[in-house]
């Protein structure tokens, strides 16, 4: 161990010496385990005590609610179920409005394909005149004595009103049984007024109310605007018939939730009102029948709260036992830990403590591994700060050796070293993974990107270089994007620049173009930047370097091995 090393050690051994003693002296905690196993089961029992009486107290207030909620959401869900169905039989009957043998009463025609268009819905059409006899009834044989429609107070109102409309209940005499209808005036072009009925037998809204799920003792009922029942879930003998708690409700918009009381049994009743026929959806339930499951609830976890509290006083007097001597242990591979010392996991019956132990072991492995790569990540600095130094030296011996003046030397010196520092960062950036060569090309043509962004082209595969490969591309590529700013593409308004790459087998293709339209002379003699692409280029990377000077500007084409660019797939082992 080196001298400096050694003082260090042991003037922290000697430092941290009577802090170790002054904590070992210093009593820690102020509580035994026996106190804290007591404590343990008083916080068992009496808040497992008190959150059961609270929540008896508390929790039929909340089923209450909840059931409420759900009701209302019922209702809600019905009457927008209903509402789809009269909006859908309304979208049927202008669907059907619109044939030609209704234009021009071609009705039988019309019966046969109406007839085949609502087969199998459960609906029928019906077509009257102004006077509300009768035309045509799918219901019927065409052919067949018709007499006039039954509800003549909605077809009135839907003729003087010139809009559709939905009718209440009715007992319909063709049919037999309770319906309803929605109803469309159509005009005809030999100015006689029609109306078109699509009837529906109530019973077909069943559907309807079985698809509500009603659970917990909660029925539903739609009733017309009379309150008679159109459909119910208790029982189809109730259509037709009036609702024994529409009279007791108040009708007002929205969802109206209320208690009532008929007969002196109380009910819970939420209704709420379709939009498109005036209808009332009702969904009710007996109190009585929503308390009655409530209250085995309550009482069945009264009991699970007392089995809990005693299953719980057990359970920290088992805890208690196991926690003392596993918690001395952790302290002492805590305080190796803090040494530096290797720890090592302890399979404990309590899972929290194992788990502490095994993250003071990690932390052990952590820390011996985080101690090596520092010394790694120190070496690789020092290999990098002398490659870095090395090529800084090169670029500063090159650049002496062509520059004519010192403000010249110190100009041209500077911009190669910000070049050189753009490669840099994106080297720390990519880390081990390296550098794609994309980044690499828009950094070192940043500084020299002319505003119209049309004038430069960039495209290749991806292709992941090495910190070496990416230096000293670097540096070509900002030599060539100077000259080309002095001489080329970047010089006038009108250059253009295309740099393309692509890998073909075990090389990698890269063609620099530049197209300058009134192109200056270049001087032929080797300057800096053609001594950085053929001695660096082609010695550090062994390119294939040619160089071609198009009448319209530069064209440099690099063929580069692929094993000089990729970075290596493992990072160097440190050297412990």
């Amino acid at each position: 161990m080196p001298k400096r090393k050694r003082a260090s050690t042991e003037a922290v051994a000697t430092a941290s010496a009577p802090m170790s003693s002054t904590r070992s002296a210093r009593r820690v905690g102020r509580i035994s385990i026996v106190s804290v196993l007591i404590l343990l089961m008083a916080a068992i029992v009496v808040p497992g005590m008190f959150f059961s009486l609270v929540l008896l107290q508390r929790n039929n207030q909340a089923q209450q609610t909840m059931l409420s909620s759900l009701a209302e959401v019922t209702a809600s869900s019905i009457t927008e179920s209903v509402d789809r169905q009269l909006t859908g039989m309304l979208t049927t009957l202008r669907v059907l409005a619109t044939s030609h043998h209704l234009h021009y009463d071609s009705f039988e025609d019309y019966y046969l394909r109406v007839g085949d268009a609502l087969a199998g819905s459960g609906a029928y059409l019906i077509v009257t005149d102004a006077n509300f006899r009768q035309l045509m009834n799918t219901r019927m044989p065409y052919g067949t004595a018709l007499g006039p429609i039954n509800d003549l107070e909605t077809a009135r109102q839907v003729m003087t009103t010139g809009r559709p409309g939905v009718s209440k209940a009715f007992f319909g005499r063709t049919a037999g049984k309770w319906v309803f209808n929605v109803l469309l005036p159509i005009p005809n072009p030999r100015g006689l007024a029609r109306l078109l009925i699509l009837t529906h037998d109530a019973e077909h809204l069943a559907p309807v109310l079985a698809r509500s799920s009603l659970r917990g003792g909660w029925n539903a009922v739609v009733t017309d605007s009379d309150g008679v029942v159109l459909s119910s879930s208790v029982s189809a003998d109730d259509i037709g018939k009036p609702f024994f708690l529409s009279q007791a409700s108040t009708p007002s918009p929205g969802v109206q939730s209320q208690k009532i009381n008929v007969g002196g049994i109380a009910y819970e009743l939420i209704q709420t009102a379709s939009a498109v026929s005036g209808w009332r959806i009702f969904v009710w339930a007996p109190s009585a029948t929503l308390q009655a499951p409530l209250a085995h609830s309550l009482r069945m976890l009264a009991l699970g709260g007392i089995a809990l509290v005693a299953i719980g006083i057990l359970l920290a007097w088992l805890l208690g036992r196991q926690i003392a001597s596993p918690i001395r242990r952790l302290a002492r591979d805590a305080r190796s830990l803090g040494a530096g010392e290797k720890v090592e996991p302890v399979d404990y019956l309590v899972t929290e403590i194992a788990t502490v132990s095994q993250a003071l072991a990690h932390a052990s492995t952590d820390r011996l591994a985080a101690e090596n790569e520092i010394r790694f990540l120190m070496r690789e600095v020092a290999h990098r700060s002398k490659n870095q130094l090395t090529v800084v030296s090169s670029i500063a011996k090159q650049t002496a050796r062509h520059a004519r003046t010192l403000p010249g030397f110190q100009d041209s010196f500077l911009k190669r070293i910000h070049g050189l520092a753009r490669s840099t960062d994106l080297l720390i950036a990519g880390g081990v993974a390296g550098i794609e060569l994309r980044e690499l090309v828009d950094a070192q043509l940043e500084p020299f990107r002319p505003a119209d962004g049309d004038r430069v082209e960039v495209k290749g595969d991806s292709v992941r270089l090495s910190h070496q490969a990416a230096q000293t591309i670097g540096l070509a590529l900002h030599e060539l994007a100077t000259n080309a700013a002095k001489y080329g593409a970047f010089s006038m308004p009108e250059g253009k620049l295309a740099i393309s790459w692509k890998t073909s087998g075990t090389h990698l293709e890269m063609v620099w173009r530049e197209f300058v339209p009134k192109m200056r002379r270049r001087s032929r003699t080797t300057g800096f930047g053609t001594e950085v692409i053929e001695r660096m280029l082609g010695g550090a990377l062994s390119a294939a370097i040619e160089r071609i000077f198009h009448r319209n500007g530069l064209e440099c084409r690099f063929s580069i091995p692929m094993d000089r660019l990729l970075p290596d797939r493992e990072p160097r082992a440190a050297e412990v």
